[in-house]
């Protein structure tokens, strides 16, 4: 996502989350940020409520998060052409979750050391952890990016289960 900027080590940081306020308030807009009938956000990560007026709130940022993790697993924009007639890369998600979610992964996220470990035929432990990992990621997307904002994880959560995820993945020594 081009939101998504990378520092000298990697680490991301998202540029333009929650500023929908800030930009509104200094008078600037622009079509990604606001719309000529006021709904706020960038098209695809917008969530449900404020097609019908609801304030920009924490919550609205979550489901952004959650359509971004879920954009960054699948490959996938929100606004592909893929998803037409009512298909969304939330329910897209749904429809493979829990058990088919290989199919829908990005093939860029397969560790290199996972390609090895199959041909090898030693891939049944280092295929369980990186499922498992894969699995926690693409709920907390799915949970993030819920309709009903009382649904919706907070960030305090987000980032406990953020960090568990991390420590699963590092003991695994998957690089």
């Amino acid at each position: 996502p081009s939101n998504v900027l990378l520092d000298d080590d990697m680490v991301a940081h998202v540029s333009d989350f929650g500023i929908a306020r800030l930009v509104s308030a200094i008078g600037g807009t622009s079509h990604k940020n606001t719309s000529t009938i006021g709904i706020k956000g960038t098209v695809g990560y917008a969530p449900p409520e404020y097609g019908m007026g609801a304030e920009v709130s924490k919550f609205g940022d979550m489901y952004s998060f959650g359509i971004l993790v879920l954009e960054m697993l699948t490959g996938r924009r929100p606004t592909d052409e893929f998803f037409e007639d009512g298909q969304n890369l939330h329910n897209f998600v749904v429809n493979s979750f829990p058990d088919d979610l290989i199919k829908i992964l990005d093939p860029c996220l397969v560790p290199r050391d996972a390609e090895v470990a199959i041909q090898d035929g030693d891939s049944e432990n280092l295929i369980l952890s990186v499922t498992e990992c894969l699995v926690s990621l693409f709920r907390i997307g799915l949970i993030c990016s819920m309709e009903s904002l009382k649904e919706r994880m907070n960030i305090v959560d987000v980032t406990r289960e953020l960090s568990i995820i991390r420590k699963t993945f590092l003991a695994g020594e998957i690089n």
